[in-house]
C-alpha cells in the first residue's frame, strides 16, 4: 500500500490517540471526516492499522519490577527454538521477547509485582528450563522512554 501525506498524518494522529473519532481526525488532518474513516478503513484493511488498545500504567496495576533478561540457549535446532517460544508464549510475566543477535539468543521484558516474585520466575520456572544454558538479568531503575509504536516515515517527529 502506497501511502500519501494524508494517510501518514492519519497514522501519526491515530499513534499519539488511537481512540480519536473520525471527527476529531478529520480536524486534525484537514479532511473531511468520512474520508478519514474511508482512510482509516483502508489501512485496517491493508494490516498497517493491527489494532489499538489502552496504555495501562504497570505500576499503578501492581506490576512494581520490569526486569530485562537476556537469555542464551544450551543448543539450536527448530524444534528447540520452537520449545522455547511455547515456554514464552505459557508465561504472561514475559510482556515481549525477541531473538536478537548478539552476545544473547533472546531478550526478554519481564514484569512482576515485586523482587520475591522476579526470585521465583528466574528460580522455578526460566533456570530449570531444559534449553536454558544461561541468564543475565538487569532490574530497570527508571524508564527514561519507551514508544509503544511506530512513527510512519514522513511524519513529524511528534513533540
Amino acid at each position: 500500500m502506497e501511502l500519501d501525506r494524508f494517510d501518514i498524518a492519519i497514522l501519526a494522529a491515530l499513534t499519539r490517540d488511537g481512540a480519536m473519532t473520525n471527527a476529531a481526525l478529520a480536524e486534525v488532518v484537514n479532511l473531511s471526516a468520512s474520508q478519514c474513516s474511508r482512510r482509516r478503513a483502508a489501512l485496517e484493511q491493508a494490516g498497517v492499522i493491527e489494532g489499538y488498545s489502552a496504555r495501562l500504567n504497570a505500576a499503578k496495576l501492581g506490576y512494581g519490577l520490569r526486569a530485562i533478561i537476556r537469555v542464551n540457549l544450551s543448543s539450536h535446532g527448530q524444534r528447540k527454538e520452537d520449545d522455547f517460544a511455547r515456554f514464552v508464549a505459557s508465561h504472561p510475566q514475559i510482556r515481549s521477547a525477541f531473538s536478537v543477535s548478539g552476545d544473547a539468543d533472546y531478550v526478554l521484558d519481564v514484569r512482576v509485582p515485586d523482587l520475591e516474585a522476579f526470585a521465583d520466575f528466574v528460580h522455578r520456572h526460566l533456570l530449570p528450563h531444559p534449553q536454558v544454558s544461561q541468564v543475565r538479568s538487569e532490574i530497570v531503575l527508571r524508564t527514561l522512554k519507551e514508544d509503544r509504536g511506530v512513527t510512519p516515515l514522513g511524519a513529524a517527529t511528534p513533540p
